[in-house]
């Protein structure tokens, strides 16, 4: 019998004063998963899904770059000699890189820009694909993997070196400041090997982030941005083999410091776990990290997971990330 794996991404949160000093999942009403649920245990949160994920799922932290994970999400071209850089939507001013998440009537436009200045990377054959609200993953020919800050919290600005900084210049020119900023850059390389026991698993989301991590281990994935066209999708798909359903809008509303918003979502997607999923035996729901909805930062804190069926663990024991997926799937053995 297959597994549905469900990510409720940047779930935990700080105690929000609106609230009463609860947290969005304290306050948002989802009778499904408490119905469903026979065991909540614990394990630790990491700073970004790419690093909890690969971990759930081998035991390991990724052998990749993010910006290489992401591009393999995509289907990009990571052949020998290209480098991955993920570019997202920040402005440079008074000497800090601030990103931006608010990109829903700008996106287009800094898209645009994006694509009318690609010429400044010369002959290094680039090739960009954009998601999510004007972020994108651009690979190309190039020997440069500079170490730069990451989101989502505000940093010093580091100068991009090469062509790729006149690219972010180009742009900011242009667009008063906003620009595509680069971090997680480099270049493919082997992964670890997946657990035995979800070796059969397909990914579904509409961040290329879970989707690579599972390109990236040999598994199925399925780029789907509706959030409500992805359960349907899971339903099919599970009656084959295991399923992973990212939920990333959760922590999209938390970057935007919308606890409301984030509330909201989780009470949705509770109504369509019902919907698609009320005869279904085995869900394990699981969070990968806080997302902060004062402050839209990421909380590498001790997060929960839910099994609906019977497995070897405590209500209330924390258990080791690289321990979750072999304790719940297969009794403890690896």
């Amino acid at each position: 019998m297959n597994t549905l794996f469900v990510l409720l991404d940047g779930a935990e949160d700080h105690d929000i004063p609106e609230f009463g000093g609860k947290r969005p999942l304290d306050v948002a009403e989802m009778p499904f998963l408490e119905s469903v649920s026979k065991i909540k245990g614990y394990t630790s949160g990491k700073e970004y899904t790419h690093l909890f994920l690969n971990e759930f799922l081998t035991g390991h932290p990724p052998e990749l770059p993010r910006a290489v994970i992401e591009a393999l999400g995509l289907d990009m071209d990571m052949g020998t000699g290209r480098t991955a850089y993920r570019l997202s939507p920040a402005y440079i001013r008074n000497g800090m890189v601030e990103w931006s998440y608010d990109m829903e009537k700008l996106h287009e436009s800094l898209t645009a820009c994006v694509l009318r200045n690609l010429d400044v990377l010369g002959g290094r054959d680039p090739k960009i694909n954009f998601f999510l609200n004007g972020r994108a993953i651009l690979t190309m020919e190039c020997d440069d993997i500079p170490d730069l800050p990451a989101p989502p919290v505000p940093a010093p600005y580091k100068e991009v070196p090469g062509v790729l900084g006149k690219l972010v210049h180009s742009v900011a020119r242009e667009m008063d400041g906003l620009t595509v900023y680069p971090w997680g850059c480099g270049r493919f390389t082997a992964q670890k090997d997946i657990y035995p026991c979800v070796r059969e698993l397909t990914a579904i989301s509409d961040s290329p982030t879970a989707l690579g991590v599972c390109a990236s281990l040999g598994q199925g994935y399925e780029l789907i941005k509706d959030l409500d066209d992805r359960f349907p999708a899971a339903l099919r798909d599970l009656e084959r083999k295991n399923v992973l359903l990212h939920m990333d809008e959760v922590d999209e509303y938390s970057h935007q410091r919308d606890p409301k918003k984030k509330v909201r979502v989780l009470e949705h997607i509770d109504r369509m776990m019902e919907r698609f999923f009320s005869d279904t035996e085995r869900i394990v729901y699981f969070v990968d990290h806080g997302t902060s909805s004062l402050t839209g930062e990421h909380l590498p804190v001790r997060v929960p997971f839910w099994a609906s069926f019977d497995i070897p663990v405590e209500n209330g024991e924390y258990v080791e990330l690289g321990d979750v997926v072999p304790r719940v799937m297969d009794n403890g053995r690896k």
